[in-house]
């Protein structure tokens, strides 16, 4: 299977299998609250991982604790681990602790456009909050399940009303435990004027919902246009609390975050213009046509120092 062809859905399944495979008999300390590291944190998605192993032929979860290893020897801070259950959060506290990487931020998948799944989804998210902020995580990204995935059909006006129902009485139960719910997307929620997208951040309140801001899903899903993208920033800007940073040239990832269609600078001028600095998480993949050139720890350690060069106004 190809990166460009790998669902969240099935990467999220494949992580919640194989880390509990790989992880068990680990146990949760009191706390893995860490002193900042100096400087700028700068953290990396799974996904990255995965990805870059993937088109080796191996599997980062084969050996977690090497893969951590190989994380913070990319120079990175922080690891923004995919989570399906609160079981996966006992099994990365010990080497995450071992290789120094704080877990600031999560990405879990929910189902919130159907009421009762939305139930679920709801209790699932909670439980993994209540061990993940003993763990030092203070945002929990989620990306409700788009039916495109499964079927290429959108969702109705009925269930993206529900759906934002549902993501405002999350965030507001994470609020008042001292976590920030950020709302994630990808190309499908920006089809058909980008309704999916503009409700779910016009029909929930700020308060309880921020955004992850994916720069390229917004860049690419609005047809490769930086116009749209910088009208979101000019809408839901003040709303950013988590960027994930990838790049693309001529429309394809590029093997490294560096310089590309994305005019990333831009972008940070317009943030720091409104006064808002987000936690930093690459999220550089591999797709078809991406070049094939180094190993996965060489691409993530460009792409980290690319990211500390050119964010470095924020630290």
């Amino acid at each position: 299977m190809t990166a460009e062809n790998l669902s969240r859905r099935s990467f999220m399944k494949h992580v919640s299998l194989t880390t509990a495979a790989a992880l068990a008999g680990t146990h949760l300390p009191q706390s893995l609250a860490t002193e900042s590291n100096a400087g700028l944190h700068v953290a990396c998605n799974s996904y990255s991982w995965y990805a870059y192993y993937q088109r080796e032929g191996k599997d980062f979860y084969a050996d977690i604790d090497a893969g951590l290893a190989e994380v913070a020897a990319a120079g990175l801070d922080g690891y923004e681990p995919g989570i399906g259950k609160a079981g996966d959060i006992d099994n990365l506290i010990s080497p995450l602790k071992k290789h120094n990487l704080q877990m600031r931020s999560i990405y879990i998948g929910t189902t919130l456009h159907d009421r009762d799944k939305a139930k679920d989804s709801i209790r699932n998210v909670l439980a993994i909050a209540e061990k993940a902020k003993v763990a030092g995580t203070s945002i929990i990204v989620t990306n409700p399940d788009p039916l495109s995935w499964e079927s290429g059909q959108a969702k109705t006006d009925d269930q993206l009303k529900v759906q934002s129902e549902m993501l405002n009485t999350l965030g507001e139960k994470l609020k008042g435990m001292g976590v920030t719910l950020a709302y994630h997307n990808h190309n499908m929620e920006l089809k058909n004027a980008a309704r999916e997208f503009h409700h779910v951040m016009l029909g929930t309140d700020p308060a309880n919902l921020s955004l992850c801001l994916d720069a390229h899903w917004i860049y690419r899903g609005s047809g490769d246009s930086q116009v749209s993208l910088f009208d979101i920033l000019k809408l839901y800007g003040e709303r950013v609390s988590e960027l994930h940073l990838r790049q693309s040239q001529d429309g394809v990832w590029t093997e490294t975050f560096t310089d590309g269609d994305i005019d990333y600078g831009r972008l940070i001028d317009n943030l720091l213009s409104l006064k808002v600095k987000p936690h930093l998480v690459v999220e550089q993949a591999p797709e078809n046509g991406t070049p094939k050139t180094m190993s996965a720890r060489e691409a993530l350690t460009m792409s980290t120092e690319y990211t500390r060069k050119i964010f470095a106004r924020f630290a």
